[in-house]
């Protein structure tokens, strides 16, 4: 099992949410972060004065999935999330030793 994390523009959620459910994935949990990578941030004017805004605002997505989903899914979110331009984000692979689901105590791949 794999733990798949993508950071994405919070104008692609919708996207790629829909996009992961057409291949099979009802699953995910996501979260509001902020972040800065290359993109570094910009400047904003408020009422007059400039602030520097470092961290922007990010979506991260989870996914625990079976190994032989990794890249099906993967590629969905690339294709997705992708615009181009700088700030598309990263995804993040990482091997899961085990799963329980709490209702059932169900373990491993079924309880994914």
């Amino acid at each position: 099992m794999k733990k798949i994390e993508a950071i994405i523009k919070p104008t692609k959620l919708e996207d790629v949410k829909k996009a992961l459910e057409k291949k099979g994935i009802h699953g995910m949990t996501i979260t509001e972060v902020k972040g800065f990578g290359r993109q570094k941030g910009y400047i904003e004017v408020y009422r007059g004065k400039e602030y520097e805004v470092r961290f922007l605002p990010k979506i991260k997505i989870e996914l625990i999935v079976k190994d032989d989903e990794v890249e099906k899914i993967i590629n969905t979110i690339l294709e997705t999330a992708k615009t181009g331009n700088v700030g598309d984000g990263k995804i993040f692979i990482s091997s899961i030793e085990e799963v329980i689901r709490i209702r059932t105590g169900e373990r491993g791949e079924e309880a994914i």
